[in-house]
């Protein structure tokens, strides 16, 4: 068996593979033997059917897949032995010229092309300057933040006129071009959350109104345009939500509203636990506590999306594009053209981080423990179940939730990758200049989008 690289770029290679007789031979006849010992064929005793028998009748398959095993290990142990960073997979190049007989006396001869890692190098250093936000909390930002919390531990009244903060429960009916309701048409009970509104016209006409009235209005232009919204309020399919023209009629069936719990001990308990916060400047305190956390993480998460992008930008290198859209096509049968020319841009810029990271990890010799994945892994999901229960759980019980989790291959490469990327920014973020700057929470969402 002989296997030789003939290099067609610095991105662009071919591998030959020779296989002879004697090469496969052995693997052939063991093969046989081995299904001859478990065949099970009218007129013969299990495990006693003759090799030969199977060679007759299975011959021809058997041979088929000990050749492509030969050829899967030949292939996979010269990558590794000749150490070739290989992107994607090799891929057969069909000859029409080249016929087999398969009849056990065949010498093969099979190309494969492949696609190369690019040689590149990095050099980030303290010339390289990015800015690290830190958001302050404005007053505005502040107030609906306390103004929300209240209301969450509020309670439900029905007040006969509707202000602008309330809840409509309502039927919406499609009407025709001639303003009478669409027979046929879409018709939904929802509840209409006034805050939601964008149109200040609309939302003026909505308040003030009482149980009965009647409003017709354009529900596009009362949400902005913004096709989720109008889809779930009328409870159909975003793509109708889309094309949707007719302007509706809003019958009130009642108006609600949640009215704010007062800022008293109880609900400070119920908020921080027995006696943690006693008067409205320490409920304060720590709601602006918790609004500094959740910004320094959006601040964190800005800056980790600014380094993907300064490093994309800032490495440069070229991939085998033809040969990784060629691999795409073959190992997703149903990926249309259209669909591979607009998602490849995407593959490429995250195969270029995923070549970046690498470098940077072996380069700097940067480990990835296991407790340092476990404890990524564990933290996730606390985030999760309290998303759901304002009881967290216990230490225990998380550990032990974390364990089962990573019991699953794909979730532990998962977040083994999470674990990776996140030391490969900090490594970039040790040596890079970060330039500390303050701004205020709402210029810094407009910053984020």
């Amino acid at each position: 068996m002989n296997i030789t690289q003939e290099k067609i770029d610095n991105l662009n290679a071919v591998l030959k593979v020779n296989i002879d007789p004697a090469d496969y031979q052995a693997r052939v006849d063991k093969a046989i033997k081995d299904h001859a010992k478990k065949a099970k064929i009218p007129g013969f005793r299990p495990g006693m059917v003759p090799p030969s028998h199977i060679k007759k009748m299975y011959g021809k398959s058997i041979l088929v897949d000990e050749v492509n095993n030969l050829l899967s290990d030949t292939l996979n142990n010269y990558i590794a032995e000749q150490k070739l960073e290989v992107l994607g997979q090799p891929l057969p190049k069909v000859d029409d010229k080249q016929e087999y007989k398969w009849d056990f006396a065949d010498q093969f001869e099979f190309n494969y092309e492949i696609g190369l890692a690019p040689e590149f190098a990095i050099d980030f250093s303290s010339k390289d300057k990015l800015t690290q936000y830190v958001i302050k909390i404005d007053a505005e930002t502040l107030a609906e933040r306390v103004k929300n919390i209240r209301r969450s531990y509020g309670k439900m009244t029905n007040p006969d006129v509707s202000a602008e903060d309330d809840v409509l429960y309502a039927q919406l009916e499609q009407l025709s071009p001639d303003g009478s309701v669409f027979d046929g048409g879409i018709s939904n009970t929802t509840s209409v959350r006034l805050e939601q509104i964008k149109d200040a016209k609309i939302l003026k006409s909505l308040v003030g109104v009482k149980k009965d009235d009647e409003v017709v209005l354009d529900i596009q232009k009362a949400y902005g345009n913004d096709t989720p919204k109008v889809a779930a309020i009328l409870g159909i399919d975003e793509s109708e939500a889309a094309d949707l023209k007719s302007n509706f009629k809003l019958i009130v069936k009642n108006v609600n509203r949640l009215e704010e719990s007062d800022l008293n001990q109880e609900f400070f308990d119920k908020l921080f636990g027995a006696g943690v916060v006693t008067d409205e400047a320490g409920f304060t305190a720590k709601i602006t506590e918790e609004l500094e956390s959740m910004m320094a993480q959006d601040a964190d998460r800005k800056l980790q999306n600014d380094v993907y992008n300064y490093s994309i930008d800032k490495v440069q290198f070229e991939l085998p594009d033809e040969f990784l859209k060629r691999w795409l096509r073959a190992t997703n049968e149903k990926l249309s053209e259209e669909e591979l020319e607009g998602g490849y841009k995407d593959f490429a810029q995250n195969l270029k981080w995923t070549l970046i990271e690498n470098k940077i990890i072996k380069d700097n010799n940067i480990q990835i423990q296991y407790d340092e994945v476990f404890a990524a892994a564990k933290q996730s999901l606390d985030a999760q179940f309290r998303m759901y229960s304002p009881t967290p759980l216990t230490d225990e019980q998380l550990g032990q939730y974390t364990v089962q989790y990573l019991q699953n291959k794909e979730n532990a490469n998962k977040v083994f990758d999470e674990v990776k990327a996140l030391k490969t920014i900090d490594y970039i973020k040790s040596v890079v200049t970060l330039d500390q700057k303050e701004i205020p929470y709402n210029e810094f969402k407009e910053l984020a989008k």
